[in-house]
């Protein structure tokens, strides 16, 4: 695509399976290294990736090459498989399914790199849930609650 240019900034955002407290220490840094090399491999830009034990954020500069869609499946596939052949947990390693994916303009990207970069500090004040239907109301997306979330069994 030659004589594309594209401007497309989108956030990711999605939890752990039931929203268990999965992502330690000990692994996320590489667990982001290695989300970044996946979006990488298909040409889009990470321009913040951060999150908690149970739930990630991913802000990238999207190439119109492929689907949201796609590039999520393959990133959340190739993580789970990733931490389960790694033995980092004792326990099978899942994303719940589904995402949120928000977009944003020019003049927002530090502003969401930023919030991002903060999470841990973030969610001293906020849980995952509570910022994940704030940003569905905010962004103005109908949803039904409880297709969102699914507790501990």
């Amino acid at each position: 695509m030659a004589s594309t240019y594209t401007q497309i900034h989108l956030q990711f955002v999605f939890a752990v399976k039931y929203r268990q407290a999965c992502i330690l220490p000990s692994f996320k840094n590489e667990l982001y290294q290695y989300i970044t090399g996946i979006i990488q491999n298909q040409e889009h830009k990470v321009l913040a990736i951060n999150g908690t034990e149970d739930h990630i954020h991913i802000f990238i500069g999207m190439r119109p090459s492929q689907s949201i869609s796609d590039l999520l499946q393959d990133i959340k596939a190739s993580s789970s498989k990733w931490i389960n052949d790694k033995k980092f947990l004792k326990i099978k390693f899942e994303w719940q399914s589904g995402y949120g994916a928000f977009s944003y303009s020019k003049s927002h990207v530090d502003k969401v790199i930023n919030y991002i970069k903060n999470q841990e500090e973030h969610h001293k004040k906020e849980t995952f849930k509570e910022e994940y239907l704030k940003f569905l109301k905010v962004f103005e997306i109908e949803y039904n609650e409880s297709y969102i979330f699914k507790d501990l069994i």
